[in-house]
This record gives C-alpha cells, structure tokens and sequence, in this order.
C-alpha cells in the first residue's frame, strides 16, 4: 500500500526558495504518460489475440482452427507466424529504433525524441484504430513500437532527472530544516 507524508514547517518557507510548480507537475504526468502507453498496449494486445470477434476478422484461420477443435491446447489454437508478427513488431520496432533514438535524443535533446514519438504514437493509434486488413493493423503495431522506442529513450531519462530533482529538493529542504542535527549526533554511518 502506498503512503504519503508531506512535512511543513511554517517558519521555514522563507528559506526554501524552490518550489513545486504546475509545469513541473505537468512534466512529471507527461514524463509518466510514455510508461503508460508501452504497459497499455501490452495489456490490450494481449487480451485482444484471443478474443473472437478480433481472431475472426483479422485471423479467421485461427479462429476457424479454435472453434473446430475444442480439444486442442491453447498453445497451438495461436500458432501462426502472422499472429507472432502481429505480436512481435512492437517490441521489434521498439528495440531498432531505440538505437536511433538515442543519436536524435543525443543530437537534438529530449523535446525533438518526445515530440517524434508522440507524433508517431498518434498515427500508429490512428492507423490501428481504423484498420479494415492485417497489414494496416501490423504497420500501426510498427509505428506504435516506433514510438516505444523514442519515449522510453526520452522519457526514462526525464522521469529520473525530474524524479531526482524532486527528491534531492525535499531532502535538502529536510536536511537544512533539521540543521544536519541527526548527522553530528549519529555520526555518518
């Protein structure tokens, strides 16, 4: 279970000069989104491959191969490398572009990376969303791991950095509070 303590000294607001701004918070919610989006779609595409109505349209020879047989193990009713492409172009994508992604988020800073892969991540949705054949589904499942590849390149990198802000400013606004008292007393050990 989470918890969560916020300490507040009325006297020492004056002090601390930093604070927690709504464009930090923004950043943070934007930052957190990209981890989001890839453990999103892992869920659904999951959950989707074996739901009928998606195994009739897009692969009927799977669908014919589970409602005939009703014996067969679950292991084999999904045995079909369109159904593995299907599956696997995301983390493929993800994986080759992260490469590049890391000379554009190197280059051009963590914005362009973010930029890319949310332009990218809309198409990709946008394409999957209006697919009418396997291969619209599979080119938006590239472009879906296209983006993967860019944000989780950017945005771990941004998560840390604002992670790491946050944290060190509380604690030194804990530390310059408690005047570094429980050190000298404790010793640094």
């Amino acid at each position: 279970m989470a918890v969560g303590i916020a300490i507040t000294n009325e006297g020492s607001q004056s002090q601390y000069n930093g604070r927690i701004t709504s464009y930090l918070l923004f950043s943070c919610l934007v930052a957190a989104m990209g981890a989001f989006i890839f453990g999103y779609d892992i869920g659904v595409s999951g959950g989707v491959t074996s739901m009928e109505p998606f195994l009739e349209k897009f692969f009927p020879k799977i669908y014919k191969r589970m409602k005939e047989d009703s014996n067969i193990s679950n292991y084999c009713k999904f045995d079909s490398q369109l159904l593995t492409l299907f599956t696997s172009s995301l983390y493929l994508a993800g994986l080759f572009t992260s490469f590049f992604a890391s000379f554009v988020t190197d280059s051009f800073g963590r914005k362009p990376s973010l930029l890319a892969g949310s332009v990218t991540f809309l198409v990709g949705a946008a394409l999957k969303a209006a697919a009418f054949n396997l291969y619209m589904l599979i080119i938006g499942r590239l472009l879906l791991g296209i983006s993967v590849g860019f944000t989780n390149q950017s945005v771990t990198v941004a998560v840390n950095f604002l992670f790491t802000f946050v944290v060190g400013q509380t604690f030194l606004a804990i530390m310059c509070h408690l005047k570094a008292g429980l050190f000298f007393f404790f010793g640094w050990r």
